[in-house]
């Protein structure tokens, strides 16, 4: 299936954390902490401005993002987790 978000909207693969602690100790996935960073799989054209033009998106698809630990709504497409934001919700761009 193939999915276009709308807007001002993206779709971020969350990056999965390791499994392991800095000591070796192995995390079990009850006590993980949610992914706060992701890789953005596609996005919308932009938002329109109050004068009714296209304001383009400051992130494009395969960024590494840095978002909020709750930001997203979580999707399940073509058996794969992803969330889809707004941009806004989203802090900055790993380089």
């Amino acid at each position: 299936m193939k999915f276009r978000p709308l807007h001002d909207r993206v779709v971020v693969e969350p990056l999965q954390s390791d499994e392991k602690s800095a000591g070796g100790i192995i995390i079990p996935d009850t006590a993980k902490e949610k992914p706060m960073q992701g890789k953005i799989i596609a996005a919308g054209p932009g938002a329109r401005g109050d004068d009714g033009k296209l304001n383009a998106l400051d992130v494009k698809k395969g960024d590494r993002v840095l978002y909020g630990k709750w930001s997203g709504t979580e999707v399940k497409i073509d058996g794969k987790d992803l969330l889809i934001m707004r941009e806004s919700d989203i802090m900055g761009v790993l380089a």
